[in-house]
């Protein structure tokens, strides 16, 4: 192979960089320690176990943008620029960093390599399903009873993961969802826990492998405000390059709050769907594609939560605020006080053995009643009087 032209690009094509987020200090200070281990034993460096082939390793800390996971973001941020994605119809393996072709991969990708080249191709592709062969690391989180980082074969069920693995739900509280992919990722059902986790599984409901973030939530989780949650963190990190995606987010952004604070209308959640599949359809890159997940999956399992937000202004989890009036069942109230030591406004009162009674002059709706009551004798129920102030 000739080399290139200028001496800058001679440096450029013997040169591999690790991308690392900024605030990922343990990641860097542990790639950079590989690094020099390797350095030092002669597997990389100026002359590869003696092949007289170059090969320089460094860190790359990334600035934290969230659309710099995607490859041509990615580069021009190595490159220094902002870190916006360009149109795919160059490929990086054409024109890449500093336009010489560019081979990306990820870091877990290049971790299955050596496996291999050990053991062969037929050997590694035993482990999995078919169409996604080997294992996939998964950062199990949420209200699960063991958090953590998990490797698994491909194909694994999210019912093995979640319940064998991760131990079961916090409190052993019903299941509700779980977030797949991160924060773009969509958001599965109870009815599919035995789904198998593969890339082709994930996609045709919804959702996405993507960085293997797995985010479980239980029946006090409010569908609505976790698809809000998502969007506006999508919002602050879309890079506004593209109208679909800056605009899309923006106006999806406004309807979940509004929806969220009851002021939410009939012909939101059609408004909804239609602007996120506009966003999957005319996006520029994978992180705009992708945004609307969390929206069009909780409105595809669990509609019945927006349509109770919007149409009996009521939030069945009791997360939304605006929409919830904590009560106390007297019939289940013991009198053992728990709810109102845990109350931080002193909102509750009633004797010891006696039912306890919320003021909803003082309550601000933090739910730590109903957290600290073991006997689940307070309910979320629907606040009045919303407002409906919204215009068109």
């Amino acid at each position: 192979m000739k080399d290139w032209p200028s001496p800058r690009l001679r440096w450029v094509r013997r040169k591999d960089f690790f991308y690392i987020r900024d605030e990922y200090d343990l990641a860097v200070k542990h790639v950079r320690k590989a690094i020099q281990d390797a350095e030092s034993r002669g597997m990389i460096g100026a002359s590869v176990m003696g092949s007289g082939h170059a090969l320089k390793l460094s860190v790359v800390r990334g600035g934290g943008a969230f659309v710099c996971g995607e490859s041509t973001a990615l580069m021009a941020s190595i490159e220094g620029r902002v870190g916006e994605p360009r149109a795919k119809y160059i490929r990086s393996v054409q024109r890449g960093l500093w336009n010489q072709p560019t081979v990306l991969n990820n870091v877990e990708t290049l971790a299955n390599i050596p496996k291999i080249l050990l053991e062969g191709g037929e050997k590694f592709a035993e482990t999995g399903t078919t169409g996604s062969s080997g294992t996939k690391v998964f950062a199990l989180v949420g209200k699960v009873k063991r958090t953590g980082l998990v490797e698994v074969p491909m194909g694994t069920t999210l019912r093995h993961l979640i319940y064998d693995i991760g131990g079961g739900i916090l409190g052993n509280r019903p299941f509700k969802a779980v977030q797949t992919g991160g924060p773009s990722g969509g958001c599965i059902p109870e009815s599919m826990l035995d789904l198998k986790v593969d890339f082709d599984s994930l996609a045709s409901y919804g959702a996405m492998m993507g960085s293997g973030g797995m985010i479980v939530m239980d029946d006090r989780s409010c569908m609505v405000e976790v698809a809000r949650y998502y969007t506006n963190f999508l919002c602050e990190e879309s890079c506004g390059k593209c109208t679909p995606c800056r605009e899309g987010l923006r106006r999806m952004l406004e309807i979940l709050t509004d929806i969220c604070e009851g002021r939410g209308r009939e012909g939101d959640i059609g408004l909804l769907e239609r602007l996120g599949h506009a966003m999957q359809d005319a996006s520029l890159c994978s992180l705009g594609k992708t945004a609307a997940n969390p929206v069009l999956t909780t409105i595809q399992y669990f509609r019945e939560e927006y349509e109770a937000h919007i149409r009996e202004k009521r939030c069945p989890a009791g997360v939304c605020k605006n929409l919830t009036r904590f009560e106390i069942v007297p019939d289940k109230c013991v009198g053992c006080g728990m709810c109102a030591r845990g109350c931080p406004v002193d909102a509750i009162s009633g004797g010891k053995k006696e039912t306890h009674v919320i003021d909803q002059a003082r309550c601000i709706t933090c739910g730590s009643c109903r957290e600290a009551c073991k006997f689940s004798a307070v309910i979320a129920a629907g606040r009045e009087n919303i407002s409906e102030g919204r215009q068109a």
